[in-house]
């Protein structure tokens, strides 16, 4: 176990807010693990996770296929490890839509394998409660109330706390939070997109989405995949022990897709950089 409790002052400095439009309190900062069990070993991730909330930092974001699992295993190591103290603190998120298997119904957001899903996410995490249970993304094959039925169904049986959206469109928003309305059942506190300086798409129709219906926003990749700390240059080519360096064509952050886009991104991504450090 680290040798930094017990936690420093630092704590009460970190701001919060509410969850969206619950009454749970988080952090302002959000720690993200899709790159623990991959990118980053477990024995840094813990000190990731240490650091963070010893910082005052509460909400600890990750997912059922991050690194097959294995994310939601670290989390579930560390959290175990530390002193209740310290893990009391900790707001919870997790999502489950993708495939965690190669049977049909390892995928989507059927009752049958959220059911599955969260059962399996629990075990890893080794909590019997999530705090925030996410839907990674639209589901067209299955019908939205019964989604909605098994997520209210998991708030009502302790399961989960709440449940949110995480890469959904404007008018699946509205949809979502109205079919959760018309029945009576829990509805979305939160809503993941990506955002951030190369990717502000949200803005269009989300962003006025979930102002209006009080849903909150945890954005993903803010940092643009790390192409705005500084650390990419349009014109070269990442290389060393950085997630663009060691796989160049990763995710939505791929070198080439970015830096090929014709936005004049050799000319303000200085600038942009710049702005952000300061």
């Amino acid at each position: 176990m680290s040798a930094r409790w017990p936690l420093s002052a630092t704590v009460a400095a970190m701001e919060h807010r509410t969850l969206g439009r619950s009454g749970c309190i988080v952090s302002s900062y959000a720690l993200g693990s899709m790159t623990f069990g991959a990118e980053t070993g477990e024995a840094t991730s813990q000190q990731m996770l240490d650091t963070f909330v010893e910082a005052g930092g509460t909400l600890v974001d990750t997912a059922d296929v991050y690194a097959g699992g294995q994310s939601e295993e670290i989390i579930g190591s560390w959290l175990a490890d530390r002193p209740a103290d310290v893990t009391d603190r900790v707001v919870l998120a997790s999502k489950a839509r993708y495939a965690t298997g190669s049977d049909s119904n390892d995928v989507g957001l059927s009752r049958r394998h959220l059911r599955r899903a969260l059962e399996a996410s629990l075990t890893r995490l080794r909590v019997e409660h999530i705090d925030l249970y996410q839907v990674h993304g639209w589901d067209p094959l299955t019908p939205l109330d019964e989604t909605i039925a098994f997520l209210d169904d998991a708030v009502r049986a302790g399961q989960i706390g709440y449940w949110g959206l995480s890469n959904y469109t404007g008018w699946q928003i509205v949809e979502a939070d109205a079919r959760a309305r018309a029945v009576g059942a829990a509805g979305p506190v939160t809503m993941q997109p990506q955002y951030n300086l190369l990717a502000r798409e949200i803005e269009w129709e989300i962003v006025p989405a979930c102002e209006h219906l009080g849903i909150g926003l945890l954005p993903w990749s803010p940092l643009g995949g790390g192409w705005l700390t500084g650390k990419y240059r349009a014109d070269e080519r990442p290389s060393g022990a950085t997630r663009l360096g060691e796989d160049p064509g990763r995710g939505v952050e791929a070198y080439d897709v970015r830096a090929s886009r014709p936005q004049g991104l050799k000319e303000f991504l200085p600038l942009l950089c710049s702005l952000c450090k300061s």
